[in-house]
């Protein structure tokens, strides 16, 4: 099965409301704790993310990139360009509106250095050339797969995962999650979302590589549906029932079962009746890149526009914002991003001819 896996694009709506709460969680002093702890483990969902992206980015790309070899890959960068980067753009430049309303009304620019502002417009700004987050700040994890997708076909065609065997693959995935656990654990950190400046981009590489390899994992099986996603059901227990009991940390756990249920949910595609299957998660799924681009600056807006307090945003005005948000992610997407993609790869599809025409 190699089609649209329709679970994964319900988990990847799922996933984008998760980093919505764990960004809007700092308002809702009226909720109980044990959600807000929930909601302040959001940030994983980027990490979740990473992995899929490899996941799906393997499956859909690998085969040509294979086939057709460095003829391959500009074409393959200018379909991602095209993906990422227009609604990427549009936010960007309503922020940068923003900022300039905020300086013609004498208003706090902390957090938008113009100094910094070509390394966002360039997608470059968490590539280790920043301090601190700045501007649309969820951006950053932009950043970082613009780089995974310059090193994607150095995956594809300069390493063996596209014919490495099942048991040199989950070596190569062990291996890998555990250089990221190795590098973070040995810098003092004890959760993935640490100094995200500096560990956000090998987060993001790392994971995106044992992404690919666990798509190639899944492309050489199962040996049937149930059972291979009763197995990796039972892999994100253990990993994720020895996180919260205490007994390993985030950093080594919570990839392994990540990447597990990334398996499983693969699996699950194959199922007739399935509640992920639901054309309403399917929608959050096909939104969910307008959602997690737009949603930080709409709660910034919508604050100086509602709400006397920050701290403290009454449950209606927490759900009105829920609610522009998922009607703002509708429009970004049909209005912005759809439109802007078939238009970017229109230019690029012109302009590859000409490229390919040059003398080297």
């Amino acid at each position: 099965m190699t089609g649209e896996l329709r679970s994964l694009t319900a988990a990847r709506g799922l996933a984008a409301w998760l980093v919505v709460l764990y960004h809007i969680r700092s308002g809702a002093d009226w909720a109980p704790l044990w959600l807000l702890e929930a909601a302040s483990k959001g940030y994983l969902a980027v990490d979740f993310f990473f992995l899929l992206s490899g996941f799906v980015i393997y499956l859909s790309a690998h085969r040509t990139m294979l086939r057709e070899g460095q003829a391959a890959i500009l074409p393959f960068l200018g379909r991602r360009f095209a993906r990422i980067y227009p609604l990427y753009g549009f936010m960007l430049a309503l922020t940068v509106l923003f900022v300039l309303a905020l300086q013609l009304t004498g208003g706090s620019t902390e957090g938008y250095p113009w100094r910094e502002l070509p390394l966002h417009i360039a997608m470059m700004q968490n590539w280790g050339l920043t301090e601190l987050l700045a501007w649309n700040h969820p951006a950053w994890s932009i950043s970082a797969e613009s780089a995974a997708y310059l090193l994607f076909p150095l995956l594809v065609l300069r390493t063996p995962i596209a014919r490495a065997n099942r048991t040199s693959l989950l070596g190569a995935m062990i291996l890998t999650l555990g250089l990221l656990g190795l590098i973070l654990t040995g810098n003092g950190e004890s959760t993935l979302g640490g100094y995200i400046p500096q560990f956000g981009l090998i987060r993001c590489l790392t994971e995106f590589a044992c992404g690919a390899m666990l798509c190639a994992f899944w492309l050489r099986g199962p040996d049937g549906e149930v059972h291979a996603f009763a197995i990796s059901m039972a892999g994100v227990a253990m990993f994720w029932g020895l996180w919260l009991a205490g007994l390993s940390g985030e950093i080594w756990a919570f990839p392994a079962g990540a990447a597990c249920l990334i398996l499983a949910l693969a699996h699950a595609s194959a199922f007739r009746r399935n509640p992920l299957h639901w054309h309403g998660f399917q929608a959050l799924g096909e939104i969910s890149y307008a959602t997690y681009l737009s949603h930080f600056m709409l709660y910034i807006w919508f604050k100086i526009a509602f709400v006397q307090d920050p701290g403290s945003v009454p449950p209606m005005l927490m759900l009105a914002f829920l609610a522009l948000t998922l009607a703002a992610s509708f429009l970004l997407h049909h209005g912005i991003e759809k439109p802007g993609r078939l238009w970017v790869q229109g230019l690029t599809k012109r302009a590859q001819p000409r490229l390919a025409s040059r003398p080297s």
